[in-house]
């Protein structure tokens, strides 16, 4: 292993129309504490424009350092702006470990960044850890399809970089009032000189609910049998305000679209109610809602593995124990909206 001349861990601040993404927060979190393992400082680097009022939060979550790169060349997220800010700033300030949300923008820029620099990249990981006496990341995702849990260690070459999934990390209670220190960094670009313009931002409108941002999510998989089965996944979700998720096979089998997958090959969620229906319990997905605070599993197979990961477990065919669910939840909603109106 080389000397280390690298110190220090950094996190790449996303935003979005000024607004920090919330795996930031997360990752200025998983952050601090591996800053104190190595005693080290903990840094973000914050690139866009007009963004310098996030800085505030930043160091209320955790940073002791923010490098600011702000110009009207950095307002609209671009690959080729982005990677030269970011490699600016690991370049000069060289920390020994750098941290970006899995995420669309950050799966990009992390990839480009990572050639840059050349050094490796582990991808939507799950779990960070140190070892205090080698320094080194312990960078752990699924791997085999989900079937086992793999700790990916970088010997060679600096910074340490990984891509953390949204939702498995904790964000840290804001601590009002922290502050530290801002180091502005200008990034020379020209924008008449770059191969890459934004035309139109064009915005998804959506009436469905998220399943990365809702409180309950109604999740269905292959022991819902098809499509016409599935449909008591939703009706269940409605009745609830839920968010409808799905397990791979089911998405693989046309009954649902991708993005409402929960899993290591879709989204990482965190509700505060999840319900797993029709599911068995296969790691893949196990990785994508173990986070949620309660878990309730609903499968004929009283040996499934998803009784594993729940808080309450019922053993039972699906067609016979939801709608009796979506029953008792009207009644119980319709008795509570009597008490509300009288």
């Amino acid at each position: 292993m080389e000397e280390r001349t690298h110190q220090g861990v950094a996190v790449y601040i996303e935003q979005r129309d000024g607004e920090v993404a919330h795996v930031s927060l997360e990752l200025l979190g998983a952050g601090r504490a591996l800053a104190d393992k190595l005693n080290v400082k903990l840094s973000g680097i914050l690139i866009g424009h007009n963004v310098k009022h996030l800085t505030d939060t930043l160091f209320e979550h955790g940073a002791d350092i923010v490098y600011l790169v702000d110009d009207p060349v950095f307002e609209q997220y671009r690959s080729e702006t982005y990677q030269h800010g970011v490699v600016d700033v690991a370049n000069k300030h060289k920390p020994e470990i750098l941290l970006f949300g899995a995420t669309i923008i950050g799966r990009d820029l992390a990839s480009i960044v990572a050639t840059s620099l050349e050094t490796g990249l582990t991808a939507d990981c799950t779990k960070l850890d140190v070892n205090e006496e080698t320094k080194l990341l312990e960078a752990s995702r699924p791997a085999m399809g989900g079937n086992i849990m793999a700790t990916i260690l970088c010997k060679k070459h600096r910074p340490q970089m990984a891509s953390v999934r949204p939702r498995v990390m904790k964000a840290l209670k804001p601590e009002a009032g922290r502050k530290g220190e801002v180091i502005v960094e200008k990034v020379p670009l020209d924008e008449n000189k770059l191969q890459t313009k934004v035309v139109e931002l064009v915005k998804e409108i959506s009436d469905e609910l998220s399943i990365a941002d809702a409180d309950i999510i109604v999740a269905g998989g292959k022991g819902m049998q098809d499509e016409i089965g599935f449909k008591l996944i939703y009706e269940l979700a409605d009745v609830l305000g839920a968010a409808v998720g799905a397990t791979r096979d089911a998405v693989e089998s046309g009954w649902i679209n991708h993005k409402h997958q929960v899993g290591q090959t879709g989204t990482t969620v965190a509700p505060k109610l999840y319900f797993a229906i029709g599911i068995s319990g296969a790691v893949q997905h196990v990785v994508g809602m173990e986070n949620s605070e309660v878990v309730v599993a609903i499968n004929i197979d009283p040996n499934a593995k998803i009784f594993e990961s729940c808080t309450y477990g019922i053993v039972g065919d699906a067609f016979e124990v939801v709608p009796k669910l979506i029953a008792e939840f009207k009644k119980i909603l319709v008795e509570d909206g009597e008490v509300a109106n009288g």
